[in-house]
């Protein structure tokens, strides 16, 4: 029997979204969510974020997208996806079966497409909107906008003046500075920011003298980018007051509670689910033992709590 099903300790309220638990899924590592219904209760985790989703279809980058790195791996699938029409008439219908809130991570080419994707999917069982302009495997879009603050605010307004959802903002860890960033993107109106997005690398095959990846470079994920992720977070945790929801090499318990710590209000898996696709299930229980042995009633109690001035 879970015990966190029967108590809110777990539960997190994130800028008006309400989740049960505060583990939600990293885009782009578990699909729809409907993929990984065989591994797990959706209705057990605290929100599903699904995979990038874009206006019209995208066929994602030619050439092998994913190579295993030491402590990670690289990828650069270039966000394909089948489009927000067939995600509205064909996905969702499916995904509000579950009693679960539902995060759609959207990228576009421009400011003003992605408010016109936004306002499509303003619509009842999407439940918040993930402005991806952090991704490295697209040359339209993505750190385009993810690595110029004036650029990125332009984004956010649009999208916030065109859902009623809530708004996240998923910043990218490929800039000089991750507090402006997470400043420029509270100034202009998001309601939460989500970080960190994968680190820029790639990987030559020694033999045959090229770039394994199809797109050359991809994004690095998993737990060789943790103390990145973990130290970004502390750094806009102390900058913003918007809520956090952070990611970055997260493979259990314990790490998230590193997070937690450093300032974040929820946490996403990502890369963890390829190796456990129950783990968006199961990191929960972990965390209320830690909460147990440390005599904390709830989540947000722990929050920040290695931030200077309170630890």
């Amino acid at each position: 029997m879970v015990r966190y099903l029967y108590h809110n300790r777990l539960a997190v309220d994130i800028a008006g979204l309400k989740m049960k638990t505060p583990v939600t899924t990293a885009s782009g590592t578990f699909g729809f969510g409907l993929e990984f219904t065989d591994f797990l209760d959706l209705e057990k985790v605290g929100a599903v974020t699904v995979k990038g989703t874009t206006l019209a279809p995208r066929a994602g980058n030619k050439g092998q997208r994913v190579v295993e790195t030491p402590s990670g791996m690289l990828n650069c699938v270039g966000l394909e996806n089948p489009g927000s029409e067939y995600f509205l008439k064909e996905t969702l219908p499916k995904l509000r079966k579950y009693k679960v809130p539902i995060i759609v991570n959207i990228d576009a080419s421009s400011p003003e497409e992605y408010g016109e994707l936004a306002a499509k999917l303003d619509v009842k069982g999407v439940d918040a909107v993930e402005i991806n302009v952090s991704c490295p495997n697209i040359k339209d879009g993505g750190l385009v906008f993810g690595t110029n603050a004036k650029s990125m605010a332009q984004v956010v307004k649009e999208v916030k003046k065109n859902t009623s959802k809530v708004v996240i903002t998923k910043l990218s860890p490929n800039v000089t500075s991750i507090t402006e960033m997470a400043k420029a993107a509270e100034d202009a109106g998001t309601d939460a920011l989500s970080l960190i997005n994968t680190l820029i690398g790639m990987k030559i095959d020694i033999h045959r003298q090229r770039p394994v990846l199809g797109n050359v470079t991809g994004g690095l994920s998993g737990p060789c980018i943790r103390p990145v992720a973990v130290r970004m977070c502390y750094e806009v945790a102390q900058a913003v007051k918007v809520p956090i929801i952070g990611m970055g090499g997260i493979m259990c318990a314990e790490d998230a509670i590193e997070f937690f710590l450093a300032g974040a209000s929820a946490i996403a898996v990502g890369t963890a689910n390829f190796v456990n696709p129950a783990i968006a299930e199961t990191i929960s229980p972990g965390i209320l033992e830690y909460m147990d042995r440390h005599n904390i009633k709830k989540v947000q109690d722990m929050i920040g709590l290695a931030l200077p001035g309170r630890c």
